[in-house]
């Protein structure tokens, strides 16, 4: 495989506002085109925005949903990858023709639809469905996958999606800054936000402290050095709704190292090249050729009751 320069980006997205959003993914993927990236990712519901929809109808979910790949957002992704020769990866609601609605994220490039993923564990609106399926596909000669958020805390997805030869693994997101059961855990007061640039110290050290960066990378990483892959994370920056979200997209190697990192609280990208030589260096590469499956093949796969708890969302039992 040749070497793939690769951006993951962070921006604040508005709330239902698809053409806003959409022309700040233009904005980005020119600037990383002009760069020489191949490759862009944007985060979790970066279309559409993402946790207004706690509060949506069924109806009102239907409304902002697209078919993919027919739909409009879709069809411009494709314009801008055309216009920029750039591969592009972005989220969006979609609905299909029996009105159920998923998280999905898709990749797009001149010639149209590369991939499309729906996420296994969806929490934000009780009308999603789930998805049930694994993705793989190819980007320049790289066999990449796609999970989304809450699917890399279950190891099992990152690992089944490695097992299916993906060598990268997008992980687009919108997380971190919520309250939760770990130490450390909790909103960021969004007057700290509007207030960045007088004081950017204080905003920093919540977004870097336990509420945020300290917790990503108590498993991010892991999730990389583990499987030997590389992991392109991406989130948002600014306000989501009425919550804050603190960025930190990055890039990890297969060592677990980061190698490219969003640090600005303005709309921005980091790139990186990646070779594939590190995925046959790291670690990773050799504890996958030493796997037993036999001893656990039947611990792993045995019945078992899925329950899914988010602790800030009011009706946590999905």
């Amino acid at each position: 495989m040749d070497n793939l320069k690769i951006s993951t980006a962070q921006f604040e997205n508005k709330s239902g506002d698809k053409d806003y959003n959409l022309s700040v993914i233009e904005k980005l993927a020119a600037e990383a085109a002009a760069k020489g990236s191949q490759v862009i990712a944007f985060h979790e519901c970066s279309i559409t925005g993402y946790t207004f929809a706690r509060n949506l109808s069924k109806e009102q979910m239907l409304d902002i949903a697209e078919y993919i790949p027919d739909g409009k957002s879709v069809l411009k992704l494709q314009q801008i990858a055309a216009k920029y020769h750039i591969t592009l990866l972005a989220g969006l609601f979609e609905k299909d023709e029996n009105d159920h609605i998923f998280k999905a994220y898709v990749c797009v490039d001149e010639t149209g639809l590369k991939a499309k993923y729906r996420k296994l564990h969806p929490f934000i609106n009780p009308h999603l469905t789930p998805g049930n399926e694994y993705c793989v596909f190819d980007i320049h000669g790289w066999k990449c996958g796609i999970l989304i958020c809450y699917d890399n805390n279950i190891v099992e997805n990152v690992r089944a999606t490695k097992l299916l030869g993906a060598d990268i693994i997008f992980m687009p997101h919108v997380t971190m800054c919520t309250p939760s059961t770990r130490p450390g855990a909790g909103f960021v007061n969004p007057e700290l936000w509007e207030n960045r640039e007088a004081d950017p110290t204080s905003l920093r050290l919540e977004f870097d402290g336990m509420k945020g960066r300290d917790w990503l990378m108590k498993w991010l990483p892991a999730r990389a050095y583990d499987n030997g892959i590389y992991a392109v994370f991406s989130n948002p920056i600014g306000m989501d709704d009425d919550q804050l979200k603190n960025g930190c997209s990055m890039i990890v190697d297969p060592f677990g190292d980061v190698i490219a990192e969003c640090r600005s609280f303005d709309d921005s990208f980091e790139t990186v090249t990646i070779s594939a030589e590190k995925l046959i260096q790291a670690g990773g590469n050799r504890y996958v050729k030493a796997r037993r499956p036999e001893l656990y093949r039947d611990i792993i796969g045995m019945d078992h009751h899925s329950e899914q708890k988010v602790v800030w969302m009011k009706n946590n039992m999905i």
